[in-house]
């Protein structure tokens, strides 16, 4: 094994070669993901599983300014969504996607479910790993409709709807699920619970009342003033939301909602190219931590509840995009998207950590995350493509 090590922690030169080197693989990585045209999402996904905690090379200084590039990752890819639609749209939406989000949690939820059960684990950790397995990627899912252009096709509303009900659903399941954990008793549960909803509800209403008066109060500065304040306002929100056991991926996608008109094109061309850094960044770091050897050990379990797993997303993107009369190939866009988990499955997963199962269940949440992440801009990929019949109508036409 390779090793670039520092002495200390305050070896700045050493600290900017290794991030200079991390860049620049990304950078080659994109090349190549453009040559192949493929996204470059499965390829940082397995350099950051080459180059992290048992890969060929570990970069032990930039490790924690990474993790944080990551983070800042996830809400500007989210941030950059929300622009691209308004309140109006947002509550249509909540209001047409609750039954089909219902379907989403039952659907997913199941083979994860099941899956522990049959691995012979104890309740508690089955439950988590359904967890792990309901909800999709925000991160993945919002970078292939960036990566394949899909940000005007008719499915993709749908797709966001159901990612802002998941997220929304967090807001209870995650407390219910670390009071199961803790074995605590249904007082603070509920608690926690009605906390969680009250702050959902406050962040969405403040964005959708005061989003005018926000808009035209960012409206006069310059574009460096403009991004630093959206920027500010990203990271703000989403630690705010945090603190009160919401997503800060919420958070950052109603920063973006409540932007209206000119600022709102503004600041989405201005937040596009932090956006791809910072991304990038996150789909490395999210593999990064991952142990090539804990994911061999549970390969067959995890590649098994994947197929299952990856049916039942585009079961479920069927039922949102049918109903609003999306065809065949929006319908399978739609379910490519959506079968990749991400960054909340491996929160759920590390619920139960101290669990009698825990390590099992971290190992086979992140084989299961890792392949639907690479699957899912693959399936992307392919599905994307017109079918010969159509093919042969266009040329005839």
């Amino acid at each position: 094994m390779i090793s670039v090590l520092a002495a200390t922690t305050g070896n700045t030169p050493l600290a900017f070669i290794e991030l200079g080197v991390v860049a620049i693989g990304l950078a080659l990585l994109a090349r190549l993901a453009d040559r192949l045209g493929i996204p470059p999402v499965p390829l940082y996904l397995l350099a950051g599983l080459a180059v992290g905690d048992g890969g060929f090379v570990t970069f032990d200084v930039s490790e924690d300014f990474i993790s944080r590039a990551s983070d800042i990752g996830v809400l500007l890819l989210l941030l950059t969504l929300g622009l691209e639609y308004t309140g109006d749209e947002l509550k249509a939406g909540l209001r047409s996607g609750a039954v089909t989000g219902i379907a989403d949690a039952v659907l997913n939820f199941l083979p994860g479910f099941a899956c522990g059960l049959l691995l012979g684990w104890e309740v508690v950790a089955a439950i988590l790993l359904g967890g792990a397995t309901w909800v999709s990627s925000s991160g993945v899912v919002s970078k292939l409709i960036n990566d394949f252009d899909w940000m005007a096709n008719r499915e993709t509303p749908a797709v966001l709807n159901l990612l802002v009900i998941e997220d929304l659903a967090m807001a209870v399941y995650l407390p219910v699920v670390g009071a199961l954990v803790a074995k605590q008793a249904f007082g603070p549960t509920a608690l926690s619970v009605l906390g969680a909803l009250c702050a959902v509800a406050v962040i969405l209403a403040l964005a959708l009342r005061f989003g005018d008066h926000l808009s035209r109060a960012l409206s006069g500065g310059s574009d460096e003033a403009l991004l630093l304040s959206v920027f500010g306002l990203t990271l703000l929100v989403g630690g705010l939301a945090e603190q009160v056991h919401v997503s800060a991926a919420i958070g950052a996608f109603l920063v973006g909602l409540a932007l209206s008109g000119p600022v709102q094109h503004r600041a989405g061309a201005l937040v596009a190219p932090l956006r791809d850094l910072f991304a990038a960044t996150f789909f490395l770091f999210f593999s990064f931590q991952l142990l090539p050897s804990d994911l061999v050990s549970v390969a067959w379990p995890a590649l098994a509840l994947t197929v299952v797993a990856v049916a039942t997303k585009f079961l479920t993107a069927r039922l949102a995009t049918k109903r609003i009369g999306v065809g065949q190939r929006g319908q399978r866009r739609a379910g490519a998207a959506l079968a990749a988990r991400g960054e909340f499955s491996i929160v759920i997963a590390s619920l139960g950590a101290r669990l009698v199962d825990g390590g099992d269940l971290s190992s086979v949440s992140a084989a299961f995350v890792l392949v639907t992440a690479i699957v899912s801009p693959l399936l992307a990929k392919f599905v994307d493509r017109p079918s010969r019949s159509s093919a042969r109508a266009g040329s005839e036409r």
